[in-house]
């Protein structure tokens, strides 16, 4: 069975996953604050255990709890907002962080929408930040983790199709050196241990093959360059799958929705899309 949290519970995560769980027609648990959800359901909430943290962290806590130990099959988040989270003191950047530290896993954002699908080497970090934290250990960690789930969950090659980090993939060193001093030789490494790898090359040149059927997933070097053209493509419907984990979790490709929190009318999609690919994961 799955467990649904439905994220924070001043935004739109209670709406959609009633919404969702209404038009699926599915047993589910759904763990998160009942006042909030039964404004949209008369199903029926787990409240997590009491604690000083926000229930939508608590929430994940029994959610990972209860798949680690067999009682769930998979789960899946609404979203959270990071910084009201931050101010109440929660010191991850987001869900994958936090996932992999109750874990015990170093897990790798992944998103799939449409006929895309893409793994991040770095997530929610400043651009500034991002050309040193792209390192040898980090790119055959994401080379592996992407391949194994690929292979493991979707039964299919694996083969991955890199992006450089500068324009153009460098252009042989005249746009940067990331891919000729750690990207390529990352690749190559990648290969020799029979993954299947290629690149580096433009992002633009790696969606377009991505979406020729060229490849079963595309490692960006950053958020935006990863999921700009994503949910350019398919935002609504799109799903965060978090790699890596020994437990299945997918997500919503949305955030709290503010704006239009309370007001009935946001749109399930993307959590419909994340019940059903968790259902065929798990």
């Amino acid at each position: 069975m799955l467990v649904v949290t439905p994220g924070d519970p001043a935004g739109v995560g209670p709406e959609v996953t009633a919404k969702a769980l209404d038009q699926l027609d599915i047993d589910a648990v759904v763990v998160g604050d009942q006042t909030a959800f039964s404004r949209w359901s008369g199903r029926p909430v787990v409240e997590p255990p009491a604690g000083d943290e926000p229930v939508e962290v608590r929430a994940l806590r029994f959610a990972v709890a209860g798949c680690l130990d067999g009682r769930f099959t998979a789960m899946v988040t609404g979203p959270i907002h990071k910084a009201r989270l931050a101010a109440r003191g929660f010191h991850h950047a987001g869900h994958t962080g936090f996932l992999g530290e109750l874990c015990s896993a170093s897990p790798v954002m992944a998103f799939t929408g449409g006929d895309l699908r893409v793994a991040l080497v770095t997530t929610h970090i400043p651009l500034s930040a991002v050309s040193q934290a792209i390192t040898s250990e980090r790119l055959a960690h994401v080379f592996d983790v992407a391949s194994a789930e690929l292979r493991g969950r979707l039964d299919l090659v694996g083969r991955l199709l890199v992006c450089g980090l500068n324009p153009h993939a460098g252009d042989g060193g005249v746009l940067g050196r990331e891919e000729i001093d750690v990207i390529e030789p990352a690749i190559a490494a990648a290969r020799a241990r029979g993954l299947h790898v290629e690149g580096p090359v433009s992002a633009e040149a790696a969606f377009r093959r991505m979406r020729a059927g060229h490849a079963d997933m595309v490692v960006a070097m950053y958020h935006d360059q990863g999921l700009a053209p994503l949910k350019l493509v398919d935002f609504g419907r799109s799903v965060n799958w978090t790699l890596g984990l020994p437990i299945v979790r997918t997500s919503v490709d949305h955030g709290t929705a503010d704006d239009i929190a309370g007001q009935g009318i946001a749109d399930a999609a993307s959590m419909v899309a994340a019940i059903r690919l968790a259902q065929r994961l798990g």
